[in-house]
């Protein structure tokens, strides 16, 4: 979507009902869906390695990276429910928080760093506009930089994946995760086309940062627009990634899981079981192949490998 296209979308989404934005959106996805499917979900360019390709520490497969977008306060409510399913199968994750959006709870954010989780920045308002000019960046930037070291947090990922990764050096981040692999049902459909982290320079400066693009669909994607009932492409997918020794980058959203006490909005949620039998999966069948880690340790190992 270009930006003239991307402004008047939402300057009109707030006077459209939900409902029609959800059902406007499943009818053009499920056209576009049949002319897409030879570069999604999977991409095969994207699993060239990076030079100097090194590997992944103690010889595991692949990279598994779980992160979580808290869109609205409603999903904020599911975070600890979300956490206590992770960490009863061993995994671990970021959960992203919109300062200007909601309250966002620091009680909440201290409970999921003392389990071993981490917590980054979602944009700041979620609004659209983070990227309508260089100036409007530069002036939000100021403030996202300030809840970055509020939160003592480290990463980044914009809403809507918009991305404009040259502007992005003006944030106080070691990583961003606004981008991904392949995805053309995003808004701004141009993806990076690789399956393994890269490097985003300055130009004319030593600083950079790492950016982590998304491999796995999105789950808004998946089980809200396109209404799948199983966690069969994430298998899919992830089958493939492993096979080629990439990073799974997964992000769901606690806005739209529906645990058993605690119920979604009809129609724009999905069952927790979902993702549940997914991790399951992942244990089952990969046990001792994956290294799941942090966005933050990732990006550390990252710098470390290429950063020179």
């Amino acid at each position: 979507m270009n930006p003239i296209l991307n402004s008047i979308f939402y300057q009109i989404k707030p006077m459209v009902p939900r409902w029609l934005q959800l059902e406007i959106r499943r009818r053009a996805i499920k056209l576009k869906r049949r002319k897409v499917a030879s570069k999604w979900p999977i991409l095969p360019i994207a699993s060239k390695k990076p030079n100097l390709w090194c590997g992944w520490p103690e010889k595991k497969q692949f990279a598994l990276i779980l992160t979580h977008d808290v869109d609205t306060a409603k999903g904020q409510e599911n975070c600890l429910d979300l956490m206590n399913l992770e960490k009863s199968l061993g995994f671990r994750s970021s959960f992203n928080f919109v300062p200007q959006r909601y309250q966002v709870s620091k009680s909440l954010m201290l409970k999921l760093k003392s389990h071993g989780f981490e917590v980054g920045v979602h944009g700041l308002n979620h609004d659209g506009k983070l990227f309508k000019s260089k100036s409007t960046f530069n002036s939000r930037a100021k403030k996202i930089n300030h809840y970055l070291n509020d939160w003592q947090a480290v990463g980044f990922r914009a809403p809507a994946m918009h991305h404009k990764l040259d502007w992005m050096h003006a944030l106080d981040i070691e990583y961003d995760m606004s981008t991904f692999d392949t995805d053309p049902f995003e808004p701004q459909s141009d993806g990076v086309n690789t399956i393994f982290p890269f490097l985003v320079r300055k130009s004319g400066h030593a600083k950079c940062y790492v950016e982590m693009p998304y491999t796995l669909p999105q789950d808004f994607t998946l089980y809200v627009l396109m209404q799948e009932k199983n966690s069969k492409i994430w298998k899919y997918k992830l089958e493939w990634i492993a096979e080629n020794q990439g990073m799974v980058l997964l992000n769901t959203h606690p806005d739209y899981i529906s645990f058993p006490d605690r119920k979604g909005i009809e129609g724009e949620n999905y069952s927790a079981s979902i993702y549940e039998d997914f991790l399951i999966w992942i244990k089952e069948n990969y046990d001792g192949l994956y290294w799941n880690i942090l966005p933050k340790e990732l990006a550390k190992f990252w710098r470390q490998c290429y950063c020179n």
